[in-house]
């Protein structure tokens, strides 16, 4: 798979993972040897901060899961003749979704849904949707109508070219939507805390409200390189899917 990439690709790949155990590594020592007071002490202690990671990678992998499944069919739907007329209405309001601030997109579901984890899944997975949603469009059309009409012509089902040459074909463009995405919940998600539904926002949202900047700084490191990872994991993922030849 390496042998594939170029010298840039091969540079993220390595770079990436050493640079986040770095950056942890030096926050790590500076955590075990920080003069904290209490209030410090008991938002920056192990098991708060395990806990708080832990609900904040939840959180991403449900919004994440709820984005796949709904925006990628869909995106495969606004392909098919007969309804990717109706494409520029649904990118209309899947972009509308993305422009409003998410604070706000989070906020006014709060109101409307009450607060807890649900409303933050609702939020996140409108605002990450339109990523995936145009990649999946975009990778599906630009799919060499040759190829389609080659396969159609050797008897193959309209669902079987879909899913032995069009989704092959289109699975980089797609997985780049994926990891724009990715990243973009990894970051939201940090706004959930605000109705109550947990993750590693709480950090900064302590930090800034008792103004603890040790403790927003904290927060906003752990987060930054959770999404780094991230980034990291959906390039691997799109090298894996990536058809071989490409």
């Amino acid at each position: 798979m390496l042998n594939r990439l170029s010298a840039d690709d091969r540079r993220f790949l390595l770079g990436i993972p050493v640079a986040v155990v770095v950056i942890f590594a030096g926050w790590l020592l500076w955590r075990c040897t920080a003069d904290l007071d209490d209030i410090e002490s008991r938002q920056l202690a192990w098991g708060t901060i395990g806990e708080l990671t832990v609900q904040h990678i939840v959180l991403t992998l449900i919004c994440t899961v709820v984005v796949l499944v709904t925006a990628i069919p869909i995106g495969i739907l606004l392909t098919r003749p007969g309804i990717k007329r109706a494409a520029p209405v649904v990118l209309v309001i899947a972009n509308a979704g993305q422009a409003a601030p998410v604070i706000g997109l989070v906020v006014l579901l709060a109101m409307a849904m009450g607060f807890g984890t649900a409303t933050a899944v609702v939020a996140l997975s409108i605002y990450a949707f339109l990523p995936v949603l145009q990649n999946t469009i975009t990778g599906l059309q630009g799919v060499d109508r040759g190829l389609i009409e080659a396969g159609r012509g050797m008897g193959i089902s309209a669902v079987g070219v879909l899913m032995r040459i069009e989704l092959p074909l289109a699975a980089k463009v797609i997985m780049a939507g994926v990891r724009t995405a990715l990243v973009l919940l990894v970051g939201t998600a940090s706004f959930a805390t605000f109705i109550n539904a947990g993750g590693l926002g709480a950090l900064i949202q302590t930090g800034i409200t008792l103004f603890r900047f040790r403790i927003l700084v904290s927060g906003a490191i752990l987060v930054a390189l959770l999404a780094l990872l991230v980034e990291w994991a959906g390039q691997v993922l799109q090298l894996i899917v990536e058809p071989k030849g490409l």
